[in-house]
């Protein structure tokens, strides 16, 4: 389960998605959150769906690597699926005892699902063609106007970046320990909710110990290389867009505007 988590990783392939400047690739992230929230009907997500499966496909990253980040959230969902299908009001279908499922709610439920679906995998395909330095420097470019009232822009982006390059570090860490811990009898899988949860204990104690003397060591090692924040600091690659980005922007924005159009008006 540990390591069906995409979140942080990188896959390198040479590919349109990977060659964009990062600012493209955030920008078109939140642009294709922001269409999922916008739809009415089942056509607005079949074109958000066919954009996402073409994007998928330019970025020559395997469908089934993210496909794996989805079972990390499967309980989440049916939690959300749950909560839709029983206490959304309307038409009732099926009654039992005191719950009811309603045609309103199997609608809403339906769409939540898919909405959480594609968000993940939406968001997996930035984390997945960006390297965390890119990452930050996109994150810091875009947020630059808040300087001016003297929010630390720098060293905001720089904590995201840090938090997302020690996902993949601490569930490596986190299976190393259990099976560690398992090899000496110990055992997360049967039990009761309760029971599973009093065996987590032994296991968050040198996990917690690991991430601070990680976070020990990270803070050290830029001290020792003089690390004061962002002013004055330079770019080895800096950020320059060229035509490519140009014409993402040009498909981001069309998409934005056909998928709402589609979702809303003409059907």
């Amino acid at each position: 389960m540990l390591r069906d988590i995409t979140l942080g990783q990188y896959y390198q392939a040479e590919s349109v998605i990977h060659r964009l400047d990062s600012r493209v690739k955030l920008a078109g992230t939140v642009i294709y959150i922001i269409s999922l929230f916008c739809f009415k009907n089942i056509w607005g997500y079949l074109c958000a769906a066919l954009f996402l499966a073409v994007v998928i496909r330019l970025s020559k990253v395997p469908f089934k690597f993210m496909i794996k980040g989805m079972r990390s959230i499967i309980f989440l969902l049916l939690i959300t699926v749950i909560f839709n299908l029983f206490l959304t009001p309307g038409e009732t279908v099926v009654a039992v005892w005191k719950l009811k499922i309603t045609k309103e709610g199997i609608r809403t439920a339906s769409f939540m699902a898919i909405r959480l679906s594609m968000l993940i995998i939406g968001s997996s395909v930035m984390t997945l063609t960006t390297t965390p330095n890119h990452l930050t420097d996109g994150l810091e470019k875009a947020m630059r106007p808040l300087k001016a009232l003297r929010f630390p822009v720098h060293e905001i982006a720089m904590m995201m970046s840090i938090a997302l390059r020690f996902i993949p570090i601490l569930l490596e860490e986190t299976d190393k320990i259990m099976k560690a811990q398992i090899a000496r009898g110990a055992d997360f899988e049967n039990g009761n909710l309760l029971k599973r949860a009093k065996a987590l204990v032994p296991l968050l104690v040198p996990l917690f110990i690991s991430a601070f003397r990680r976070a020990n060591d990270l803070a050290m090692a830029m001290e020792a290389r003089c690390y004061r924040g962002g002013e004055g600091r330079t770019k080895m690659k800096p950020l320059v867009y060229k035509k490519r980005d140009a014409a993402a922007y040009v498909v981001l924005l069309a998409y934005l505007a056909g998928s709402i159009a589609i979702g809303r008006f003409l059907f």
